[in-house]
């Protein structure tokens, strides 16, 4: 998780406090929104996924939209979702690969 929330400070410009509250709220959503299988294999391919996903865990679903006003809420603008968003999804196709990654790419 450490190169994800690495490549989101140096690419998207933000600090790591908040990439590291982005994605855990990215892979809380998929979590909650993505098929159950896909997303635990997708969890135990990236180490650190799962307790980072737990930190950031939330009790509401709230969907994409509840995913972006959290992000918004912890100091992100819109753009910067937007940005977190698709490198998320390029770090881990490249780390993992795109048959983990491309069926849940949708979900964000």
């Amino acid at each position: 998780m450490d190169e994800v929330i690495g490549r989101l400070v140096v690419n998207v410009g933000i600090d790591r406090a908040a990439a590291e509250k982005a994605v855990g709220i990215t892979l809380d959503f998929l979590a909650k929104e993505g098929p159950p299988d896909k997303v635990r294999s997708f969890l135990a391919k990236l180490p650190g996924a799962g307790a980072r996903r737990r930190k950031a865990a939330s009790k509401d679903a709230g969907g994409v939209m509840g995913a972006r006003m959290r992000m918004m809420g912890g100091g992100l603008r819109m753009g910067e979702v937007q940005s977190v968003t698709q490198q998320f999804i390029a770090c881990t196709r490249e780390r993992i690969g795109e048959d983990e990654v491309g069926g849940l790419a949708q979900f964000v």
